[in-house]
């Protein structure tokens, strides 16, 4: 099962909840065109930040994402991105299930229910992230 969602300081994307592994075909047919671009559109001044698993470095998504802004991302950093954090909230909220549905209604409801202040504040944490993150020389952070 694959779990992806976007967030911005005041708003969330749609959970995208897919069977198996994500491609990069998969990734632009089923996320980059009918949820990343529309919303990246439609914010102007909107920039993209993605991790660096390999269908989002994919020459295909990368294509996909030219005429948009999308942040180069350094590897390994999961202590940066604030949704990884938001990821971490909804992890410990989400109730053990053998039932994929069940676990899929679960996951869409703790997203849509998760206030968007947490995103607000992680977003702005940004600055002190970075910060701590020059502090460590590129280390570890408390993040």
């Amino acid at each position: 099962m694959t779990v992806w969602g976007a967030i911005s300081w005041d708003t969330r994307s749609s959970l995208v909840v897919l069977q198996g592994t994500l491609a990069a075909r998969r990734y632009v047919d089923d996320i980059l065109t009918p949820i990343v671009l529309p919303m990246l559109s439609s914010r102007p001044g909107a920039i993209y930040q993605q991790d660096n698993a390999r269908p989002h470095t994919a020459r295909l998504s990368q294509q996909c994402l030219q005429g948009y802004d999308v942040l180069p991302w350094p590897t390994r950093s999961p202590d940066l991105s604030p949704i990884e954090h938001f990821w971490d909230a909804l992890g410990r909220q989400l109730q053990p299930s053998r039932d994929t549905g069940e676990l899929t209604a679960q996951m869409q409801r703790l997203w849509q229910d998760l206030p968007q202040g947490v995103i607000s504040d992680l977003i702005e944490s940004m600055p002190r992230r970075i910060s701590a993150c020059i502090a460590a020389r590129g280390g570890f952070t408390t993040y």
